[in-house]
């Protein structure tokens, strides 16, 4: 039986589509902001000609008043027509102009650069095995990721996630000794350094170039001293007796989670506690029909799915795998106690024991 169309919902769904694409043609007019320094200028002078943003930017003034219209059409900036000023509002400030907001989306702007230059490898993907490992990727998908996380790592790590652990921060306080598998540019790496002067941190990822970046990072924040970078997989990192293991929206990336897991339980000391931090979602597919989980799921196919089909084992979570799964991992791995330590709209935060 064929129904009847519904000339209203097209209509809706068409706008909706409309929306879509407008958002995806902007998407790149953002790293151009971003690259090109618009935002900081716009954040600090208040409202602005063409002209003058692209005196401050050492920039061509016609392009200038194209990409400022089109953030205007976007309601991405606000445009006065009387004085032909554009500016930031505090909220629009929050998210394009504050790197020290929570809600601040540029990181996520270059991790969408980078899924569409990979995805020429993402489409052969499909064809063959499904896999298209980190190895194999673009640079912007490390630094993008780096900063997209890094926005939640901030808010949240040292204030939040750690205190929800059982005598965890104590430790640290006393000084204790933490792995952070998967820790990419070393942003959480460092941001527990800096909190817990008398702690000795040990960050590990099997990409070379995050690693001298999370290098340089801790050179840069004055915990060098206190930090070692190397190049380790999650399942053949070295060191044990570790007080904590982390492991920061990077489990479900992995081939073999329960392996990965495995050599976490073996490296933590007795009483040694298993962090994973990973993204928020429901046991099942209805659950995730929303925003957040449209933006996941996307993340996933373009990313966390590929890149763990190219992996051993190859078992493939995915970004929206849910506590049930997840837990699952875990005592499959030999933990025996796990829970939910804390929540954010974005991530879970995952305590695991012997």
């Amino acid at each position: 039986m064929v129904r009847e169309l519904n000339e209203q919902k097209l209509e809706t769904f068409v706008t909706r589509i409309l929306d879509d694409l407008g958002a995806a043609m902007t998407a790149p007019l953002v790293r151009i902001g971003d690259e090109l320094g618009f935002y900081e200028v716009l954040a600090q002078s208040g409202p602005i000609t063409p002209q003058e943003l692209a005196h401050r930017t050492g920039t061509v003034e016609r392009m200038v008043r194209e990409w400022l219209s089109a953030h205007a059409a976007a309601g991405y900036l606000d445009y006065d027509a009387a004085s032909g000023r554009f500016s930031m509002n505090p909220e629009q400030a929050m998210v394009f102009g504050n790197p020290d907001s929570p809600v601040y989306m540029l990181g996520s702007f270059e991790v969408c650069q980078a899924v569409m230059v990979d995805q020429p490898k993402v489409t052969k993907a499909f064809r063959k095995n499904g896999a298209a490992g980190y190895h194999e990727r673009c640079n912007c998908l490390f630094s993008g990721m780096a900063r997209f996380f890094g926005v939640s790592y901030k808010a949240h790590l040292v204030q939040e996630w750690l205190p929800a652990l059982d005598g965890v921060v104590e430790k640290l306080e006393r000084g204790a000794h933490v792995a952070d598998i998967g820790c990419g540019h070393g942003i959480s790496t460092t941001l527990m350094a800096t909190a817990f002067p008398r702690s000795k941190f040990w960050g590990f990822d099997n990409h070379e170039g995050s690693i001298a970046c999370a290098k340089d990072t801790a050179t840069r924040d004055g915990v060098g001293a206190r930090t070692t970078f190397e190049v380790a997989t999650a399942k053949n990192f070295p060191g044990d007796n570790f007080d904590l293991v982390c492991c920061f929206d990077a489990l479900h990336d992995l081939g073999d989670p329960v392996g990965a897991a495995r050599r976490v339980l073996q490296a933590l000391a007795a009483d040694g506690t298993f962090m994973a931090v990973e993204p928020r979602a429901g046991d099942a597919l209805q659950d995730n029909l929303n925003p957040v989980g449209r933006l996941y799921y996307a993340g996933s196919t373009m990313i966390c799915t590929p890149v763990s089909l190219a992996q051993e084992v190859g078992l493939a979570l995915g970004g929206q795998a849910g506590p049930r799964r997840l837990e699952a991992v875990l005592r499959e791995a030999g933990f025996r106690s796990v829970r939910i330590a804390a929540e954010t709209p974005f991530n879970i935060v995952i305590e695991a024991r012997r």
